[in-house]
């Protein structure tokens, strides 16, 4: 996000790539919102998600009679962004014909409706996501090499929710309260949440602490209300008869909070769902400890 911010304001095409479900139109929507272009339009367009024979005169629209069907002139989607800025999700599922007429588009050059004679030209920042590796589809020549080099001035990479559990926990609040603000996560139930792998990423961590909280008859999600898969990343002490694994599961949930916070004890306070005065205490235990 930080690298968002510097690239913001820049007039750069970019490339954000990233497993799917990691946050990749978060991101690219936070680069319009601190961009000079916050004011103008925001067009979002799933490649994947467009009907092969309509991509085109969705992306650049069509004259009145240019085909079947076509009883008015419709712009497409780079007008409608004229201006602002356009996000291509999935853009390695285009076709090699819009390949070329996109790249025209992104060096400047007006282009022609399908079906017109008269040219049209438009200001857009284009900011493009994959889940794809576009360097192999480049190789195996599915993606054109120039293209991917001028959707490619400046690559963010979004990690993978696995690699970035710091996060698990403040996303998985926020979702939480969105719509559930009185109901708070045990400290078990965190703990579970950060041992699961999250194949899904945040995309599935919304869904989990969404059912959760639909099932949950009280104000605090236990382990036992989350899904079965998810139960199962549930740290197991090593001895029943012993509070101690119980103890240093509960100490590296903190720590690891306050890792995430960058040694800020009331916002870790207020991940954690305790006070302030409760949080000192156990870190000077875990201190007398060490």
């Amino acid at each position: 996000m930080s690298m968002a911010e510097r690239v913001a304001r820049t007039g750069a095409s970019i490339l954000i790539t990233g497993e799917t479900g990691s946050g990749k139109e978060i991101v690219a929507r936070a680069i319009h919102q601190q961009s000079l272009r916050c004011s103008k339009p925001w067009v979002d367009v799933n490649c994947a998600a467009l009907p092969e024979h309509l991509v085109e005169s969705e992306l650049f629209g069509y004259e009145k009679g240019a085909f079947s069907g076509a009883d008015a002139q419709k712009p497409g989607f780079f007008e409608l962004a004229d201006g602002g800025t356009m996000f291509l999700d999935e853009v390695g599922e285009l076709e090699p014909r819009t390949q070329v007429k996109l790249l025209r588009v992104l060096d400047g050059a007006p282009y022609y409706r399908v079906g017109g004679q008269k040219k049209v030209a438009v200001d857009v920042r284009v900011i493009a996501a994959t889940s794809r590796d576009l360097e192999n589809s480049v190789t195996r020549g599915n993606f054109r090499n120039d293209l991917y080099h001028r959707l490619n001035q400046v690559h963010l990479r979004v990690p993978p929710l696995r690699e970035r559990k710091e996060d698990i926990i403040p996303l998985a609040n926020f979702f939480l309260h969105e719509t559930y603000p009185h109901i708070n996560f045990s400290e078990e139930a965190k703990a579970t949440l950060l041992q699961y792998c999250w194949s899904g990423n945040v995309r599935e961590l919304r869904n989990v602490v969404l059912t959760a909280a639909v099932f949950c008859l009280g104000e605090t999600i236990t382990v036992h209300e989350l899904p079965a898969n998810i139960q199962q990343a549930r740290p197991r002490p090593a001895s029943l008869a012993s509070t101690e694994p119980l103890q240093k599961m509960e100490q590296d949930l903190i720590l690891e909070t306050l890792k995430g916070t960058a040694g800020h004890q009331q916002k870790a306070a207020r991940i954690l769902g305790i006070s302030r005065r409760t949080l000192s205490r156990k870190l000077r235990a875990y201190s007398l400890h060490r």
